[in-house]
């Protein structure tokens, strides 16, 4: 499966998302292509925690590129610690077992029949 966005991971294992440290030390996720003479590309932290989160019922508007029909999906905010906070898809858990703070992890899964994007889960222990 293709990503669905070109440079949003790295392919590991394990992967990684790829973001950028501006020139005051900031740092953006994703990597921002158009400013990238003066943004530098590193590599995220592939765990962190859960920041906030909510649960999307209903199909967004267009350009909408999910599946079809529409499932409801989880979506929350993970604390790359001393980096960034990410948007993302919440997969492999249901709302009622998410607490602030619990620690989740970085995952590939299938966006479409043709694509892949990124997610976080609940922390796996070995």
């Amino acid at each position: 499966m293709a990503p669905i966005a070109k440079g949003l991971w790295s392919d590991g294992p394990p992967a990684s998302l790829i973001g950028g440290r501006k020139e005051n030390g900031e740092i953006v996720f994703p990597f921002p292509e158009e400013f990238s003479e003066n943004v530098d590309a590193i590599v995220l932290s592939p765990s962190g925690t859960l920041w906030s989160w909510t649960s999307q019922e209903f199909e967004p508007k267009a350009p909408f590129a999910g599946l079809k029909p529409f499932v409801p999906f989880l979506l929350g905010y993970i604390e790359l610690a001393g980096e960034v906070i990410v948007e993302s898809r919440i997969v492999d858990t249901t709302i009622d077992k998410l607490r602030l703070g619990m620690p989740m992890e970085l995952v590939i899964v299938p966006f479409d029949d043709h694509r892949c994007t990124y997610a976080f889960r609940p922390e796996q222990r070995a």
